[in-house]
């Protein structure tokens, strides 16, 4: 018989029955969809200077408003559209992350044409495989890494907006680029055993 949620030891985090789903179901999971790894780079930058928790509650929201982060179509978006996302409040409404998202997406779609996919690039910053790092603790847990600076510099070289290290670092997080459940987390142990 399965263990139930609440008997479940998992990160100290989550919070509140969306961030605990969002814990057991995709954190720290690798991630190799394009586009799904475009609304992760989108959604981090969102949330600079904000919690996750109200990104996560927004996601829904922004899933629709932007196209389901449909690159291409978010390339297109014009003064139209920006006036329409700024109206939206079911989004983050800050023009300088809306209008990020449309430059990042410009960007994204070169990278695309250029590497084969914006997943193969990505994950090179890593060498392909996700970091295990082994938390005991949330201390032990860095804001960024050599990895993330790398990426992070790299990026803005290319004109992405809102890809400071500690977003790129929480991006890495998210992606499964890193694992950092604590290993008494039960997720730890999950995604050691599915690489």
């Amino acid at each position: 018989m399965p263990a139930k949620s609440s008997d479940l030891i998992r990160c100290s985090w989550p919070s509140n029955d969306l961030s605990i789903r969002y814990h057991d179901e995709e954190w720290g999971t690798p991630l190799h969809d394009d586009r799904r790894l475009f609304e992760f780079l989108i959604l981090e930058g969102a949330q600079a200077g904000l919690s996750w928790d109200t990104v996560l509650k927004k996601r829904e929201n922004y899933r629709e408003a932007f196209d389901d982060f449909d690159a291409a179509r978010i390339a297109r978006y014009d003064r139209r559209k920006i006036a329409s996302l700024l109206r939206n409040q079911g989004i983050i409404r800050n023009e300088l992350k809306i209008c990020s998202a449309i430059q990042n997406a410009k960007i994204f779609l070169e990278i695309c044409d250029e590497s084969g996919s914006f997943d193969r690039y990505i994950w090179q910053f890593i060498g392909g495989k996700p970091v295990i790092h082994s938390p005991r603790t949330s201390k032990d847990v860095p804001a960024t890494t050599p990895q993330s600076d790398a990426m992070s510099k790299a990026l803005k070289k290319r004109g992405f907006n809102f890809v400071g290290s500690t977003i790129c670092y929480a991006f890495m997080q998210a992606t499964g680029m890193v694992n950092d459940h604590l290993v008494t987390c039960f997720r730890y142990k999950q995604l050691g055993k599915s690489r």
